[in-house]
């Protein structure tokens, strides 16, 4: 009777270990944020009918408010009609660059849209998208400046940089000293009070800002030869809504929509050659 007791015991036990195993291979292998070990994040997106979107809203022409206080630019519409092919609307968590990359890992949002560039060090440990545009790095500088004329001339420099962007990778590997600023415009005026010697940007962005500010004492002193490419940034692990994002990107640029949008802010496709 007590043998037979203890087998009893011993396959209850023996259950108990194989249901545990089972629930740890089931959270093992779901893939990407989930809420219950299942749901995918593009799952959540879907049921939710909104995809939360992590934006500067101060980086024209890409990201910021037009004289009504309306969010617009280029990234904003395209993560817009991204979020449209997908079936859902696209909400817009403004912050500031700096923070735009804790917030997306604290999942206040599900996507980056604000010209992340696609680098080897944060591929290690976010996910892009297929790249949506491409665009070169240029040297900023004020007008009466004759002495930068190359990249390798800010050397020894104070340049004005968003400390989380490529541009201040740039700056630094040509040898310029860093001032951090919270983005384009600051960088603009701090170079137009004499107080930084140049900034290094996208040359979309400056021409966008020359054109809105024609008066403004900065000019281009110097343009990279390689064009850099931006993509969407999402955490690791959501393969699923990366796959469905780069769907709906390859249809834009398909049908004539990413053109429409190109077309509209910078009067021509700026589309990855």
């Amino acid at each position: 009777m007590k043998k037979w007791k203890l087998s009893i015991i011993m396959l209850i036990a023996l259950s108990m270990v194989l249901a545990a195993c089972g629930q740890s291979k089931d959270k093992e292998e779901s893939n990407g944020d989930s809420n219950d070990g299942k749901t995918s994040l593009y799952d959540k997106v879907k049921e939710d009918g909104e995809l939360l979107v992590g934006t500067e809203g101060t980086y024209p022409p890409f990201t910021f408010h037009d004289e009504a206080g309306k969010l617009t630019g280029f990234d904003v519409e395209i993560a817009r009609e991204v979020a449209k092919r997908l079936g859902v609307e696209a909400k817009f968590q403004e912050t500031q660059w700096d923070a735009m990359f804790e917030g997306l890992n604290s999942k206040r949002f599900d996507m980056i849209a604000n010209q992340v560039g696609i680098r080897e060090d944060r591929e290690k440990k976010y996910d892009f998208s297929k790249p949506y545009i491409e665009s070169s790095a240029v040297v900023v500088v004020s007008k009466d400046n004759k002495d930068v004329t190359s990249f390798e001339d800010i050397k020894g420099l104070t340049s004005a940089q968003s400390l989380t962007s490529n541009y201040r990778d740039i700056a630094e590997k040509n040898g310029a000293k860093i001032q951090g600023v919270e983005g384009l415009s600051q960088s603009i005026q701090l170079l137009e009070q004499g107080r930084v010697d140049v900034t290094v940007n996208d040359k979309i962005s400056i021409l966008d800002y020359l054109k809105k500010q024609p008066n403004a004492n900065v000019k281009i002193a110097a343009e990279a030869e390689d064009a850099g490419q931006s993509g969407l940034m999402f955490r690791k692990g959501n393969d699923k809504l990366v796959e469905e994002v780069n769907n709906a990107l390859e249809e834009m640029m398909e049908d004539g929509t990413y053109k429409e949008i190109s077309d509209k802010w910078f009067g021509e496709d700026v589309s990855p050659k």
